[in-house]
């Protein structure tokens, strides 16, 4: 998976092609903060290069260039290109993907795609859209060795990351608009480092979210998903807004900020799995599968989390989205169509 940066190094500037940044290595091994190698590429150049037909290739110290990663899409003129690589630790490779499941938008990574452009963190995966100066969704795993002591970081702030000339959200943007910055991907959920649990607060990771929405009906949904990772299982989930128009805490509003579109509602699907290996093999028709869809609003709390679940397949209708693309097609038809009916405490 694939993502860019925007900050350019010294180092690197001096070079006049793409060049090697930065290696990350040994992830997923203990004490290691991310599950991933990575491998972050530079432009130092003035113009956009194209990386069709590029791979990168890596061994160890006495082993051939077997490991191969083809490449994609482009990288801007002084952007970075970060290459999500193999997980040590014995990990099944591909598990715990914070988009092991699909792409539901087709996003990309090219600049070009300015409302469905492919932003990937170690911590979770997302859809950039800048027109509406959010996302539209975010996606991620979320499994017991997420689930550490590190305190809550609440340091809000801008993406730098984003492409060259597209505006970053500022930190203070929500302030007084009776709209929380609401995590899609929680701080509750990357506990395990400082730098995994900073990561949730870069304003890419928010939307405006009603009070009530965001500190009660949501935040039980997502406390309920972490009780279900306690009890032994692995989460794949995903979120986003729907539609444009919320009530905050001050009324009504369509958007906040500079142009930050306030969602109608707020949208999530949580695969649940027991821990284990194999993961994408391991959903069948009996795999259960959560999703609501959320009123944006101050009443939302007068009900339960779980009165607004709804099936897959009528979040897909809404948004537009093929959610569990990588799921065999005989499998999603049945658990797409279905409505989650078990606990929600």
């Amino acid at each position: 998976m694939l993502g860019n940066f925007s900050t350019p190094s010294a180092h690197a500037a001096a070079a006049a092609h793409v060049v090697i940044s930065e290696v990350y290595g040994g992830g997923g091994n203990s004490g290691s903060s991310y599950k991933n190698d990575y491998i972050e590429l530079y432009n130092p150049t003035s113009s956009s290069i194209s990386l069709s037909g590029w791979s990168v290739q890596y061994a160890s110290a006495s082993g051939s260039f077997s490991a191969v990663t083809n490449l994609s899409g482009s990288i801007g003129a002084h952007q970075y290109y970060l290459v999500k690589e193999s997980s040590g630790g014995g990990s099944t490779g591909t598990d715990n993907d914070n988009m092991l499941l699909g792409n539901p938008s087709g996003a990309t990574t090219s600049t070009s795609n300015s409302t469905n452009y492919l932003m990937v963190k170690p911590q979770y995966a997302l859809s950039y859209n800048n027109t509406k100066h959010e996302a539209n969704w975010v996606s991620w795993h979320v499994g017991a060795s997420d689930l550490g002591s590190t305190a809550r970081q609440d340091d809000f702030r801008a993406d730098t990351t984003l492409p060259s000339g597209w505006y970053q959200v500022q930190a203070s943007e929500f302030s007084g608009s009776g709209f929380d910055r609401g995590h899609m991907c929680p701080s509750a959920d990357r506990a395990s480092s400082v730098a995994n649990n900073s990561a949730t607060f870069l304003m890419t990771n928010m939307i405006p979210q009603s009070p009530n929405n965001n500190e009660i009906t949501w935040a039980n949904m997502e406390s309920y998903g972490r009780t279900l990772v306690n009890a032994g299982n692995e989460l794949y989930i995903i979120s986003g807004g729907y539609g444009q128009g919320g009530t905050g805490s001050n009324g009504y509003a369509t958007t906040v900020g500079n142009g930050v579109v306030v969602p109608a509602y707020t949208w999530k699907v949580m695969v649940v799995l027991p821990n284990g290996n194999n993961d994408l093999s391991r959903i069948s028709t009996t795999t259960r599968v959560i999703a609501v869809l959320m009123p944006n609003n101050q009443t939302i709390n007068s009900q339960p989390w779980g009165y607004y679940r709804v099936s897959v397949d009528s979040l897909e209708s809404k948004l537009g989205y093929d959610f569990l693309s990588a799921v065999p097609a005989c499998i999603q038809s049945m658990i797409e169509s279905k409505v989650d009916n078990g606990p929600t405490s």
